[in-house]
């Protein structure tokens, strides 16, 4: 049967089911340009609006899958990875991937760069004096054998069909669609090639589901498409109301993820670090205690093999900003607000985030709350440090800030950090 863009577009926006053939021919035609941007557009658009029941989903999956390589990743251990929807202060891939290693399983963490609010991986770890994120495909499987663990860019020949359509999406507005949100994560997770994933989805002001019942369907899509791709697969949906740790920014986090593996740092990276990693070992079958692990220092060791081995030396001092703010507070009390989307808004002004995907990155940049919501302090107290080589950002960056932080007579309510799992 022969298809045409038309013919697809129509149907998703009358509100029909699209066929097998329809979803396998139109993902592929668009890779190779047969179909045109403004089609795509157009289709994205009509999904957005009628959305895909989960078979289509996953069909949609599959179909980018097919768009490039798969990975195979024969390394001699069962292998792993772990995908977190984003957040401020989110450093907890830097621990965890060699915390993991150090347990036994092998895990191959394709990571991003940071767009708006939410930091990117790549670009911490690029603060590390000579560490590179390109990887070959035979650099990984060494590394993954000898370390067990490696952070990287996803090679340009994993699910070709996503890099278009991300692009394309994010200039369309039709970024919030669960159906396209999902088939996008899964499809570079299974090209990836590990058998088992466990999906870290931030939920609150910070993240991108701002409500447990938004996040909780994302959940739901993301694990059903794992399933019907044969993963082992779980989700923990996680709070991001409040930025993670003290520090956010690149270099400033960097610093705080090797605390928590020297064993210090925050105890909420720390608690959700091992969260991950008991579900990450569980679901690939390593019988294992991260914590003990964790204090032993050989989580540590791995960090530095990793380190080394992507050319980076991770006992060089790490880049620091050239100017300074402080944020006091304005009375005593408990401070009971810190809002995560308003201190990642201020570190991204700040230089540590980036508008567009070209943009630079300040390695220096960022914010460190010296409090949390809870603690006590006193008028004057500092309580936010703002990081920049720009000192004309922070006008802007304190303006982010806001209303973002609040003083009270009476500590707010805790919430627990893990709030849902949702397993295949």
């Amino acid at each position: 049967m022969t298809h045409t863009a038309v013919d697809v577009i129509r149907a998703k926006r009358d509100g029909h089911r699209l066929t097998d053939a329809q979803i396998d021919w139109v993902v592929d035609a668009y890779t190779r340009g047969v179909v045109a941007d403004e089609q795509m557009s157009a289709l994205a658009m009509a999904i957005y609006l009628n959305g895909m029941d989960a078979a289509e989903t996953a069909r949609w999956t599959r179909a980018m899958v097919d768009s490039g390589e798969k990975l195979t990743l024969d390394v001699g251990r069962p292998t792993v990875d772990k995908h977190s929807t984003g957040g401020v202060g989110d450093k907890i891939t830097l621990p965890l991937a060699p915390l993991v290693a150090a347990c036994g399983a092998a895990v191959p963490q394709l990571s991003g760069r940071g767009l708006g609010h939410t930091g990117g991986t790549l670009d911490k770890l690029e603060s590390i004096p000579g560490w590179r994120a390109q990887l070959s495909v035979d650099e990984v499987t060494s590394q993954l054998r000898s370390v067990g663990a490696v952070i990287c860019a996803a090679t340009s020949g994993l699910a070709p069909a996503d890099k278009k359509l991300y692009a394309l999406r994010d200039v369309t507005s039709t970024v919030e669609s669960i159906p396209l949100i999902a088939s996008s994560i899964m499809s570079k997770k299974i090209a990836e090639g590990a058998e088992a994933l466990v999906l870290d989805v931030k939920v609150g002001s910070g993240a991108f589901m701002k409500s447990l019942d938004q996040a909780r369907a994302l959940a739901e899509a993301l694990v059903s498409i794992g399933v019907d791709h044969g993963l082992r697969i779980s989700a923990l949906l996680t709070d991001m109301s409040v930025p993670l740790g003290h520090a956010v920014g690149n270099a400033v986090e960097v610093a705080e993820s090797v605390e928590v593996l020297r064993g210090n740092g925050p105890s909420d990276i720390v608690d959700l670090t091992v969260a991950l990693a008991e579900e990450m070992l569980s679901r690939a079958g390593v019988d294992a205690s991260p914590r003990e692990v964790l204090a032993s220092g050989e989580a540590y060791e791995t960090w530095a093999r990793m380190i080394r081995a992507q050319g980076g030396d991770p006992d060089a001092p790490l880049p620091t900003a050239e100017h300074k703010h402080t944020v006091t507070a304005p009375a005593d009390g408990y401070l009971t607000t810190l809002d995560a989307y308003a201190v990642g808004v201020a570190a991204w002004r700040l230089g540590a985030g980036r508008a567009r995907k070209e943009d630079p990155v300040q390695p220096g940049a960022g914010i460190l709350c010296l409090a949390k919501p809870g603690d006590r302090v006193t008028e004057g107290q500092p309580l936010l440090e703002l990081h920049t080589d720009t000192p004309d950002a922070i006008p802007a960056a304190l303006e982010a800030l806001g209303t973002g932080y609040a003083i009270g007579d009476t500590p707010p309510p805790t919430t627990p950090l893990v709030l849902d799992t949702v397993r295949g």
